[in-house]
């Protein structure tokens, strides 16, 4: 099948070449020409595992091909995936102007039957928008009065690839969802995601569109969830590693998710939980709930803070080693990483920053400024007051703890991911600080 997708961000550029592994011919559109020019050199401007290699065998083979050009994908393509980005505004609605463009753009080049599929994530309701702005724009020369000569469909097609496994979650979904209007749409949208014989679920445009929000929404709920159980562990004595096992053995819960760290972040959780709670709110609802999973992340990252704070005693003029810049691990993507408000709240302190993260530190450097980047591990824990770990990279397993203590001016460790093997590290003589381990109830 011929498929454009428009933006090539992170869910746009997986989603085509996932497209193309699966065997549909695929254009990726974006109007960043230079973002353009470098996929079509085989450089992907994200770390996610296993994309650059498979990007490189289907441009080669022509599979897939990048262009700048909406007009020609539009003429040449059945279906139109929308993956542009919805940013949140400063009241947490989703910013839909990049939809809107779109839409108009593509009813300007249409020329023949064309199903457009929303990928990014929108609130509800944004489908019949789309249709009706497709309507309004369409070319007049395809026009008869009122009612075009063209027909199109418009659906819904959330996507649910998490970020360092987006490769592996779009080859094995646990389930695929289109929301559709049309016998038509759903039939081509079966087709599209034949090759992966997965469990679809069919629903109209609003259920589609609320599926995505209320999933991400979800997790972040639980996420929120353990970090608040973590706050009371730690007052109490109690290990939220050995309370989450013990939840997460509940087949009515799961073990999922229910890691205490300092918080969320990325691209969705944050934005997906704002809009849920301002859709919800327009829709007369309180969403209560939602309001407090935000206000529960925000204050994991400050009681972090104040924990390094309530140890060290005083902050100014200490060195800060870092270990970890992303959200999270297997990415390079620093939007809303939590790494950003801890180390700007310990610089405005009079701390001083050494960093460390194995994909992330170009894309930091956009965030944090007057940081020391470092090129290893031992680098950033050189003379270190302290050393925080902020995403749970494997490579932080395989550190020479030894050399790492030698290096310390004060070997004093705050686990922000709860991944370091605690109890060897206090034999070793550190001064370990976990997330809800029962450690901190003397600070």
């Amino acid at each position: 099948m011929d498929i454009a997708i428009i933006g090539t961000g992170y869910v746009g550029l997986v989603s085509g070449v996932c497209f193309a592994h699966i065997g549909h011919n695929v254009v990726c559109v974006d109007n960043n020409e230079d973002k353009i020019k470098s996929l079509n050199q085989g450089v992907v401007p994200i770390y996610e595992p296993g994309l650059e290699e498979l990007l490189k065998k289907y441009r080669k083979s022509g599979k897939i091909s990048f262009s700048s050009s909406i007009g020609d994908a539009i003429k040449k393509s059945t279906v139109i995936f929308l993956a542009v980005g919805t940013p949140p505004k400063k009241n947490g609605d989703a910013d839909l102007i990049y939809i809107e463009n779109v839409s108009r753009e593509i009813a300007r080049h249409m020329d023949s039957y064309k199903l457009i599929v929303e990928k990014s994530t929108v609130p509800a309701e944004t489908g019949r928008r789309i249709e009706r702005t497709v309507h309004l724009n369409m070319n007049p020369k395809f026009k008869n009065g009122k009612k075009s000569d063209l027909e199109f469909d418009v659906a819904s097609n959330p996507e649910f690839l998490r970020e360092g496994s987006a490769v592996e979650d779009f080859m094995n979904p646990d389930r695929i969802v289109i929301g559709v209007e049309s016998a038509r749409a759903e039939k081509l949208l079966r087709e599209v995601y034949a090759p992966l014989k997965a469990k679809i679920v069919v629903t109209n445009l609003a259920t589609a569109e609320m599926i995505k929000h209320a999933s991400n929404s979800f997790l972040a709920t639980k996420i929120s969830f353990i970090n608040a159980v973590s706050q009371i562990c730690d007052r109490v004595g109690a290990d939220v590693l050995k309370v989450a096992e013990g939840m997460g053995y509940d087949k009515r819960i799961g073990r999922a998710f229910l890691n205490a760290g300092v918080g969320y972040g990325g691209s969705c959780f944050p934005k997906d939980v704002d809009a849920f709670a301002r859709l919800a709110e327009k829709s007369g609802y309180d969403f209560h709930l939602l309001k407090s999973v935000r206000r529960v992340n925000e204050e994991q990252k400050q009681s972090f803070v104040k924990l390094i704070e309530d140890k060290l005693w005083i902050i100014k003029d200490k060195t800060i080693a870092v270990w970890g810049l992303a959200f999270k691990a297997n990415t390079d993507d620093m939007r809303s990483a939590a790494a950003i408000d801890i180390i700007q709240a310990l610089q405005a302190e009079g701390g001083r920053i050494q960093a460390y993260d194995p994909q992330a530190m170009e894309k930091a450097k956009e965030f944090l400024k007057k940081v020391k980047f470092c090129h290893d591990p031992y680098e950033a824990a050189k003379n270190a007051d302290c050393l925080l770990l902020l995403t749970e990279w494997e490579e932080f397993h395989q550190v020479d703890f030894k050399r790492v203590q030698d290096l310390m001016t004060q070997t004093v460790i705050f686990d922000g991911r709860n991944f370091l093997d605690g109890e060897r590290l206090r034999e070793m003589g550190f001064d370990y600080h976990g997330m809800g381990r029962g450690d901190h109830e003397a600070a």
